[in-house]
């Protein structure tokens, strides 16, 4: 009993050691299913929220009901976050006209930080600010980033955890399939 015990512990401190995230499977770049959004089960309502941009603009996730809506909850010392904000920014140029917003939720940090940021990466779809961690408290988050899509009916479709080539057709096509529903 002890040495099946002791064998157990081995394979889950060898299983740590492999190359895997909180979805799955370490990601290829070059593999097309490391750019996929997985699936959430069941019909599961986005939680709304209201919070302001760093133009002092207010958005209401509701407000864009009858819009996909991509959530990213993201912050500046997150490595993965800042390596997926440029995809960000190439695919919100490709479909902000198409019925998709994009949002991404700031945790915890304050305007000043979030604006030096943006120096190096420059981004025009909104950056919202929970400065408080309170809205990121109400959202099914394990780790930065996460991003969720939400249906035109409010309802979260899709969740991604760890960054995404967001510009990449697969996804684009999975977000303006989405419009249909």
């Amino acid at each position: 009993m002890k040495q099946t015990l002791a064998l157990i512990v081995v394979a889950v401190a060898c299983i740590g050691l492999l190359p895997v995230t909180a979805a799955g499977p370490a990601e290829n770049p070059t593999d097309p299913g490391s750019q996929l959004l997985h699936p959430v089960p069941g019909v599961v309502p986005a939680p709304d929220f209201k919070l302001q941009d760093m133009d002092g603009n207010w958005h209401r996730l509701s407000n864009y009901r009858g819009k996909v809506v991509v959530i990213n909850f993201w912050a500046t010392w997150c490595p993965p976050c800042r390596e997926e904000m440029p995809a960000m920014q190439r695919a919100w140029l490709k479909f902000k006209d198409q019925n998709i917003v994009m949002l991404a939720i700031n945790v915890g940090e304050d305007e000043d930080t979030i604006f030096n940021f943006t120096a190096s990466y420059p981004v025009e779809f909104p950056l919202l600010l929970d400065t408080d961690s309170a809205v990121i408290g109400a959202w099914p988050v394990r780790g930065l980033p996460t991003t969720f899509v939400v249906d035109p009916q409010g309802t979260i479709a899709y969740q991604a955890i760890g960054s995404r080539e967001w510009d990449d057709p697969y996804i684009l096509q999975t977000l303006k399939a989405l419009r249909m529903h």
